[in-house]
C-alpha cells in the first residue's frame, strides 16, 4: 500500500528509505535499527563468548610444560589431549547445529556458555590424564554450539554491507583470546604453587585453567539479557517479538523512543506473503515440536543441488586449512619452549632444527642422560613470544577487515593460503628465535583470517534456515582435520625437522589453489 515516504539517517549508514504502509523485510528492518550502543554491548559480550572458544582449544598449548611432570605427559599424550577437544566438536556438530537453527540463538548461547565454563571447571580438577581427557572431549563437545550460534547470532544483527566485517571483527576477538592466553600463562604458570585440599593437589597450571573458565560463565549469564535474533524470529514466524527487538534495539542505538521506529510491521517469511498486507494480518508462531520436526528436514537440503556442490568445497577447505593451522598453532608453545629449553641447558642458541632435537630420545638430548622429569621454570620469553604472534593476527585481522570488501573474499582466501603455506615452509630455514617468531606469526595471522573468510563465504552461501548448521557442519571438518593433524604432528616431529613443517605449508598452499573454485559471494545480502 502507498504511503507517505520518510527518510532516516543513522549513525554509520546511509539514509533508508521506508514507506509508512509497508511491511519490511529483514534487511530494511535490521538497518532501520541503527548501529551504535547496541552494536558495541554486543561486541562486548560476544569477546568473552569468542574468548571461551579460544581457551576451550588452546590453553592446553600452555599447560603442558607445566603439567608435564605432574600427570606424565609424553608427546603422544599431548597430541592426544589436542585432538581430544575437536573430537568433542566433531561429534556434537549436528545436534548443536540443528537445535541452532530450531530452538534458537540465544538458548544455544546461555546454555552452551555455561556448561563450558563447567567442563573447563572440571579440566581444572584434573588429577590425571585420564580424567583430564574425559573433560576435554566434554568441553569441545560443548563449545561447538556456542561457536555456531555466536556467529549467527553477531551476523543478524547487522546490515549486509557490515556482515563481513563481522567475521573480522569475531577473528580478532579470538585473537585477542590467543593473547590473553600467554598474558595470564605468563602471570600464573612461573609460580610454583602446591597445595593441598583433602585428595585434591593444585598446581599453577590448575589455577590456570580455573581462571579460563571465568569468560565461558561471564558470558552465558550476560546472554540471558540479550534479545534472541530478530532474523530467527522472523524465521520461525514470530514477527511481533522480532519487531519488538527491532525497536529495542533502534532505542539503544540512536536514543529516540522505540515509538519512533519506522518499522510498523514485517514481511512473513514463513508463508511468503505478499508485500502489500495488512498490519491485521496474523502470523502463524510455530511450536517446539514443529520446529523440532522440521529441523530434521533442514539438514536434508544441504547436501542437495543448489547448495551440495559449494558446500562440500567449502568443507574441504576448512578442513585443510584448521588442519595445517591448528595443528602447528597448537605446538607453536610446545616449539617456544624446546629453544627456551636449549639456550636454558647449553647457554647459547641454534637453528629451529637443532633446537627441536629435543623430541628425540631423552639420551641424545643436551649431550647428557636426564632420569628424572625436569621443568624449565624460566619460560618467560615462551609466553612472550606467543603474545607478539597474536598481536600480529590482531593487527591483520585489523587490515583485513577493511580490505575483504575492495579485494573480495575469495582473491583474499587465495593470498592467505598462499602466504600462510610459504611462511610454514620458511620455519624449516630459520636460523634464530627472532625469524622463527617471524615467520611463526605470519603463518597464524595469515591462516586464522583465512578461516573466517571461509566462515564469511558460508553466511553468504546459505540461507537463514539452514546457516547454522552450515557453519556448524563447516567447522566440524574443520576440527575433524585439526583432530587428525595433532594425532600425527608428534610423528612428524619425531621423524626429522623437515617433514612437520612442509606438510602443513603444502596444505595450506592447497588452500589458496581451491579457493579459486569458490563462487564469488561478495557485497551478497542475507537471504
Amino acid at each position: 500500500m502507498p504511503g507517505r515516504t520518510k527518510v532516516h539517517s543513522f549513525s554509520k549508514l546511509e539514509p533508508v528509505v521506508i514507506r509508512d504502509a509497508e511491511p519490511a523485510d529483514f534487511e530494511r528492518a535490521v538497518c532501520a535499527s541503527g548501529y551504535g550502543k547496541f552494536n558495541i554491548i554486543l561486541y562486548c559480550i560476544s569477546t568473552a563468548a569468542g574468548w571461551s572458544s579460544v581457551f576451550e582449544t588452546t590453553a592446553m598449548s600452555y599447560v603442558f610444560p607445566a603439567a608435564e611432570c605432574d600427570l606424565q605427559l609424553t608427546l603422544n599424550h599431548k597430541g592426544l589431549l589436542n585432538a581430544v577437544t575437536y573430537a568433542g566438536m566433531i561429534s556434537s556438530a549436528f545436534i548443536w547445529g540443528f537445535l541452532c537453527d530450531t530452538l534458537g540463538r540465544k538458548k544455544l548461547l546461555t546454555i552452551g556458555l555455561l556448561l563450558d565454563g563447567l567442563f573447563l571447571m572440571m579440566a581444572a580438577l584434573s588429577q590425571n590424564f585420564q580424567l583430564l581427557m574425559i573433560a576435554k572431549f566434554l568441553g569441545g563437545f560443548i563449545i561447538n554450539g556456542p561457536f555456531a550460534a555466536l556467529t549467527a547470532y553477531l551476523s543478524e544483527f547487522h546490515c549486509a554491507k557490515q556482515r563481513a566485517r563481522v567475521q573480522m571483527i569475531l577473528g580478532a576477538i579470538f585473537s585477542l583470546g590467543n593473547l590473553i592466553l600467554p598474558l595470564l600463562a605468563l602471570i600464573i604458570l612461573p609460580f610454583n604453587i602446591k597445595l593441598k585440599l583433602g585428595s585434591l593437589e593444585f598446581h599453577s597450571w590448575n589455577i590456570y585453567l580455573m581462571v579460563s573458565s571465568l569468560p565461558a560463565i561471564a558470558s552465558g549469564v550476560a546472554f540471558i539479557f540479550l534479545p534472541e535474533s530478530p532474523k530467527f524470529l522472523m524465521t520461525i514466524g514470530d514477527n511481533k517479538k522480532a519487531l519488538q527487538v527491532f525497536k529495542k534495539v533502534y532505542h539503544v542505538n540512536t536514543g529516540y523512543p522505540e515509538e519512533t521506529y519506522p518499522i510498523k510491521y514485517l514481511v512473513d517469511e514463513v508463508n511468503n506473503f505478499d508485500i502489500n498486507l495488512t498490519p491485521n494480518d496474523v502470523t502463524t508462531i510455530k511450536t517446539n515440536k514443529q520446529m523440532l520436526k522440521e529441523g530434521f528436514h533442514q539438514i536434508k537440503p544441504i547436501f542437495l543441488p543448489p547448495h551440495v556442490t559449494k558446500i562440500v568445497l567449502v568443507f574441504l577447505l576448512q578442513f585443510m586449512i584448521m588442519m595445517g593451522l591448528n595443528t602447528l598453532r597448537l605446538w607453536l608453545p610446545q616449539i617456544y619452549q624446546a629453544m627456551n629449553d636449549y639456550q636454558y641447558y647449553n647457554n647459547k642458541s641454534a637453528t629451529l632444527c637443532e633446537t627441536l632435537e629435543i623430541f628425540q630420545p631423552k639420551t641424545e638430548i643436551f649431550n647428557t642422560t636426564v632420569s628424572t622429569c625436569q621443568i624449565n621454570s624460566n619460560n618467560t620469553e615462551v609466553y612472550t613470544n606467543s603474545m607478539i604472534v597474536a598481536t600480529t593476527s590482531i593487527i591483520g585481522y585489523i587490515t583485513a577487515g577493511t580490505l575483504i570488501n575492495s579485494l573480495g573474499k575469495k582473491t583474499l582466501l587465495g593470498i592467505l593460503g598462499f602466504i600462510s603455506g610459504s611462511m610454514a615452509m620458511m620455519l624449516y630455514f630459520s636460523e634464530n628465535v627472532a625469524s622463527t617468531i617471524a615467520f611463526s606469526a605470519m603463518f597464524v595471522t595469515f591462516g586464522s583470517i583465512g578461516i573466517n573468510v571461509i566462515l564469511a563465504v558460508v553466511v553468504d552461501l546459505t540461507p537463514t534456515s539452514l546457516r547454522a548448521m552450515a557453519v556448524s557442519l563447516t567447522m566440524m571438518f574443520g576440527r575433524f582435520g585439526a583432530a587428525i593433524g595433532n594425532l600425527i604432528f608428534p610423528y612428524l616431529l619425531e621423524s626429522g625437522c623437515a617433514p612437520p613443517f612442509f606438510s602443513v605449508g603444502s596444505v595450506m598452499i592447497g588452500c589458496a589453489f581451491l579457493a579459486y573454485f569458490l563462487p564469488n559471494t561478495d557485497m551478497k545480502a542475507l537471504l
